[in-house]
């Protein structure tokens, strides 16, 4: 290990990247954890496969990934997995003793930074609806992935639906890779958007990006068809019947507007931040007022509630990109500034830029979620068959009638009984949809730190929770 300090930061997504260069330009040595096979998570994903083209991104994102992949002072753990997180405490109480347990291809090693930064990012967040644990329906997340990545098609027509932008720079990217994209359905209704005019203007490159985008579906006569839901799948041959129907504010059904006949399903209605590795380290949390996501709560400096411990990107509330570029920028600066290599002054001057670009996007991204809710009307879709839990199988009416009979009335108990969020998932999947339909029939709210509460926050083979770690 160095002798120098060593800033520790986990994801390699726009976030983590721009944390780990603000670091390192400032004469840090610094460590990038991250699951996957190259830099750049799922924003930034990069071909795996030779012979691709290289993603579409804008130029500052471009010119942040180069530049980390090339810096002297930065390496990259990559597949390498973080499944625990603790700190415990020291000598002194505001310095505690981090330590990450990994697992990568060559075994497990341990971590101990002077410093951390947690960037994340999150997971697409899919609403339950019958047919939703088919073969050929996907999330949004997972088809942009193997185009981008490996250059595979989910299928060859190919319907994209829920809510959110999110949609249409899947359907773009699977037209764009080759794919008969049948249509985007989007629950909500864009026309929200004039009522949000100063947020546009505060972030005037996301405008932009919009229009790329819906001019590259007008151009391949792709139709958008808002207010409007896929209520149900079923087996159709060897591919899928989707039910759309028009939906009202509060998601509830209405009539059926069509049926589209396809090969894939790609589904996502926002994104669930990833959170597991800061509670596990004992980081405050809070539920963000703007979607009712669990987030890290955080101060103008990105610090979290345990010292020295800093959070960027979806993690502290889905923003998008840029926001999380400029958190990741502030986090390392910060982090750099607790391990006594840059002082005070130094850290102020240098946080006034992202923290003023910082204001701007949380405010777009705040009219975002504004413009592109997710109301518990969904619950309406839902049949006794429907299964809340693919993991474990469990079934809405199985979830109801355990509720009635046994009387529960929180997430806790509902786990010990039906067994959901128990499964590999972990709750990730159907957690929070759990938790809108017990609160529903109990009419008591549940919090969502019930499942993301976990000792061990990845699954992990026996021998590497038995093993000590190679230190790094």
């Amino acid at each position: 290990m160095p002798d120098q300090p060593r800033i520790v930061v986990v994801g390699a997504g726009p976030a983590g990247l721009a944390a780990a260069l603000a670091a390192a330009d400032h004469g840090a040595e610094v460590s990038v954890v991250d699951l996957g096979s190259l830099p750049g998570g799922q924003y930034l994903r990069q071909p795996a496969v030779a012979g691709l083209p290289p993603a579409r991104h804008g130029a500052a994102a471009v010119r942040l990934l180069h530049r980390t992949r090339n810096h002297p002072r930065i390496v990259f753990l990559l597949g390498h997995q973080v499944w625990q997180a603790t700190a415990q405490p020291g000598s002194d109480p505001d310095h505690p003793v981090l330590t990450l347990r990994l697992e990568g291809p060559a075994g497990p090693v341990t971590m101990r930074p002077a410093a951390l930064v947690l960037a994340p990012g999150g997971h697409d967040r899919v609403v339950p609806f019958p047919g939703w644990d088919l073969p050929g329906v996907v999330t949004a997340g997972a088809a942009q992935a193997l185009a981008k990545g490996q250059g595979v098609l989910v299928g060859r027509r190919v319907l994209v639906a829920g809510t959110g932008p999110f949609l249409l720079t899947v359907a773009d990217g699977l037209a764009a890779a080759g794919a008969e994209v049948a249509g985007v359905v989007e629950a909500s209704r864009l026309h929200r958007w004039a009522g949000h005019l100063g947020a546009i203007a505060s972030a005037p490159g996301k405008l932009g990006e919009a229009f790329r985008y819906l001019g590259g579906l007008r151009r391949r006569r792709i139709p958008i068809w808002s207010g409007e839901a896929v209520t149900q799948v079923e087996p159709d041959g060897d591919g899928l019947r989707a039910t759309v129907r028009r939906v009202d504010a509060e998601w509830r059904p209405g009539p059926v507007t069509r049926t589209v006949t396809v090969d894939a399903l790609c589904v996502g209605h926002g994104f669930t931040p990833s959170v597991e590795l800061a509670v596990a380290l004992g980081c405050a949390v809070r539920t963000d007022p703007a979607d009712g996501s669990l987030v890290v709560d955080v101060d103008e400096s990105q610090a979290s509630t345990v010292p020295g411990v800093f959070v960027a990107g979806e993690a502290t509330g889905v923003g998008g990109a840029d926001l999380a570029r400029h958190e990741g920028t502030l986090a390392g600066l910060a982090a750099l500034h607790r391990t006594g290599r840059l002082d005070t002054a130094t850290f102020h001057r240098a946080a006034v830029g992202p923290r003023r670009r910082i204001v701007g996007q949380r405010r777009f991204a705040t009219a975002l979620h504004r413009v592109y809710p997710v109301p518990d009307g969904w619950t309406h879709w839902l049949r006794p068959e429907t299964v809340l839990c693919r993991c474990e199988e469990v079934t809405v009416g199985r979830t109801r009638s355990d509720v009635a009979a046994y009387g529960i009335d929180d997430l806790r108990a509902l786990k010990l009984v039906t067994r959901i969020g128990m499964g590999r998932c972990q709750g990730r999947m159907c957690g929070r949809a759990a938790a809108c339909l017990l609160g529903q029939v109990s009419g008591r709210a549940q919090p969502l730190a019930t499942f993301a509460n976990r000792q061990l926050a990845m699954p992990v083979p026996l021998r590497t929770v038995a093993e000590e770690g190679t230190p790094q």
